[in-house]
């Protein structure tokens, strides 16, 4: 990515004056920075991400790939609703429908498995975070 040169001159804190030498200043940090169309497909795929229901699909791919009436009988969304939602975790390249004869079955791309591992791993914590609260001896109101 090119950014723009820096040409005016900022006050900054001696601490992070230090640091941002050693990388090269602010044009060694713009530098740094991803090409556009790399932060697009992050905004893309955090945006997937970023809904209960194409949560809950990715959980569901992460057992077995799956048609659109089960996922929409475990889900119980609208045919509309459910469409939009796989054509988002489609377009972020998490999952991948492949027609077979008047059945489309979706699954996992190599890139959404590596997501609903993640997933999972957020699962466990909330999970174990719920745990220690139940665990915690409680302390009295006084």
């Amino acid at each position: 990515m090119t950014g723009p040169m820096v040409k005016e001159i900022l006050t900054i804190p001696p601490v992070i004056q230090e640091e941002l030498d050693r990388r090269g200043g602010l044009n060694g940090l713009i530098s740094r920075l991803p090409d556009d169309q790399e932060l697009q497909n992050l905004v893309e795929v955090h945006h997937a991400l970023s809904d209960l229901i194409r949560m809950k699909i990715l959980h569901l791919l992460t057992s077995q790939p799956l048609c659109v009436c089960v996922i929409r009988e475990i889900i119980g969304i609208s045919d509309s609703n459910l469409s939009y939602h796989l054509n988002v975790l489609k377009k972020a390249g998490i999952i991948v429908g492949e027609q077979q004869g008047s059945w489309i079955i979706y699954s996992l791309t190599e890139r959404g498995k590596k997501y609903s591992i993640v997933a999972q791993d957020s699962d466990k914590v909330v999970h174990e975070s719920r745990l220690m609260c139940y665990n915690e001896p409680r302390k009295n109101k006084k």
